[in-house]
């Protein structure tokens, strides 16, 4: 079964985020051939276009975990109706210099979890808007959005409910059968390459 680095990042500064407790739920929920590193955004400075001449090794280090990874899992919580925006600022660093776009083509999925009971809905939709224009393929179903309850999840990530973790298991399994289908359909000579490979 053919492995995948799955990059993932938490949209919350938090270290008591219910988010990264999410994250650590999913992990443990996911297929055996997904296998995880987490992409940290907590030390990017606030990006602004002077840094594009001399990137700094923050937003390098960014870029270049970003592109290492074979899918791209964003977990995140919902601020004022939108994206957190120490997430929408990693998400401008690895975007750019204008041209050298991190997150084209990399199949991607978003999920959160709040104690509301829309469960990040307005968040994921902003995200989606986002990442269509940054030409990363989504998956589209499932949608995650979780209402947290703190009786169900420990901190360590283990779910007391099992419909609760079957939705997760059920969740992760898709997205690694998205990010087999992404990768594939990006193979060399596809529709879309910038030098299309001439069938003989």
């Amino acid at each position: 079964m053919t492995q995948y680095n799955i990059g993932y990042i938490v949209g919350s500064l938090s270290t008591g985020s219910i988010n990264r407790t999410l994250s650590k739920a999913l992990i443990k929920l996911a297929p055996d051939n997904l296998q995880f590193t987490e992409i940290s955004i907590k030390d990017l400075p606030l990006y602004n276009y002077d840094f594009d001449a001399s990137y700094p090794p923050e937003g390098t280090a960014f870029k270049t975990a970003v592109e290492a990874s074979d899918g791209l899992l964003f977990i995140s919580p919902e601020y004022n109706r939108s994206i957190p925006g120490a997430l929408k600022n990693a998400i401008d660093w690895g975007s750019r210099p204008w041209g050298t776009n991190s997150f084209a083509r990399k199949p991607s999925a978003i999920i959160g979890a709040s104690v509301g009971a829309i469960g990040t809905a307005v968040m994921q939709s902003n995200m989606r808007s986002v990442l269509s224009f940054l030409d990363a393929p989504q998956l589209n179903s499932p949608e995650g959005y979780i209402a947290f309850k703190p009786e169900i999840f420990d901190a360590e990530g283990n779910v007391s409910d099992s419909g609760t973790a079957d939705f997760l298991g059920h969740y992760m399994s898709e997205f690694g059968a998205f990010v087999a289908r992404v990768l594939d359909a990006n193979a060399e000579g596809h529709i879309g390459d910038a030098d299309p490979v001439e069938a003989p």
